[in-house]
């Protein structure tokens, strides 16, 4: 799982097994997360945190919210709530159209063979694989 910022630069990274589900993964993913800032060291706690549906919980946005981090996701349509009409747009806010940046980023991660079939047994060589794929990616990105 990877958290990037506005630009589509990765600024946290979490690698686990491929059981759990997303919504239980996100905890970890969100405390890994360093936002630079212009002065100091950086902050682990961003404005907004745009995700899709697949995070949806209660405990997450609570957990969220009580860092100080807005959470703006599309709610899943569960059985006691009442649907949306067909046509509506979601309500997730403004911010959520700039989720295409976090879709380019894991596309951008994709090219790479080795991010996509993990074939290494342990989680800590896995990670170094991405960080490695993330350093060479910002490089190309300064140098271009």
């Amino acid at each position: 799982m990877v958290v990037v910022d506005g630009t589509g630069v990765p600024i946290g990274l979490h690698v686990a097994s491929a059981h759990p589900h997303d919504r239980t993964l996100a905890e970890a993913t969100v405390r890994t997360m360093r936002v630079p800032r212009r002065r100091g060291r950086s902050s682990t706690r961003p404005n907004e945190l745009v995700a899709d549906k697949a995070y949806d919980s209660a405990a997450l946005r609570n957990d969220l919210r009580r860092r100080g981090i807005t959470p703006t996701m599309p709610s899943r349509e569960r059985r006691n709530r009442q649907r949306p009409t067909r046509g509506r747009p979601l309500r997730t806010g403004a911010r959520y159209q700039h989720r295409w940046k976090v879709e380019r980023c894991v596309a951008w991660m994709d090219n790479d063979r080795r991010l996509v079939v993990r074939s290494d047994r342990y989680l800590h060589s896995s990670r170094a694989f991405c960080l490695v794929a993330i350093m060479l990616w910002c490089v190309d990105r300064i140098l271009k």
